[in-house]
């Protein structure tokens, strides 16, 4: 069950323009090249890895001096505050142009990643791990098979993006996904309080 949750957590994340495939997808167009889009997406992928597996730590570091319990009532505290936060803000993450190199594509995935929150939502799973005593190999997995879903599912969304629809049909049929983000933290936040 926590497998599939964090698969599934990593194929929502992958759904989320904001988490990278759109970049990918305007780095292609500009340059009239999809190798470009299929290069981008491993970089984007490290990035959003490396914010997951940094909370996967925090969370391992931190369950060394406190208990599971108070792990999970303060990452459900935080997962409520940033989901109201992202949700009632009307501010807009922005960083630079898109003329990035990789490594820079890199490092924009690593702080979209965890500006919007990604390694809080598994915080659940991260303190369920602790109560059983493998928070750190089980985190790190975690967050691989978390980033190999996020990957797969942006990736396809990317190259269907290029190559069918173009942006085109993003101006007739945008959702605003970092609402829907914003509840799922809430909720997830709401949950582990509960369970804690």
């Amino acid at each position: 069950m926590t497998l599939l949750t964090a698969a599934l957590l990593g194929a929502f994340h992958g759904l989320n323009p904001a988490m990278g495939w759109l970049f990918a997808v305007a780095r292609g167009l500009q340059e009239r090249d999809r190798s470009v889009v299929l290069a981008s997406l491993p970089a984007i992928a490290a990035g959003h890895l490396g914010s997951v597996a940094v909370v996967a730590l925090a969370v391992t570091l931190t369950g060394s001096l406190v208990t599971a319990t108070v792990l999970s009532i303060l990452g459900g505290t935080a997962l409520v505050a940033f989901g109201l936060w992202r949700l009632l803000s009307t501010r807009h993450f922005r960083w630079v142009g898109m003329r990035l190199s990789l490594p820079q594509l890199a490092a924009w995935s690593f702080l979209m990643s965890s500006a919007h929150g990604a390694g809080l939502m598994l915080i659940p799973l991260f303190t369920g791990l602790q109560a059983e005593g493998r928070a750190l190999p089980g985190g790190l997995e975690l967050a691989v098979l978390h980033t190999l879903a996020m990957f797969t599912v942006a990736g396809v969304i990317a190259v269907v993006v290029y190559q069918v629809a173009g942006l085109a049909v993003l101006r007739r049929a945008w959702f605003d996904v970092d609402r829907l983000w914003a509840v799922a933290l809430v909720v997830a936040g709401g949950l582990t309080l509960a369970q804690a």
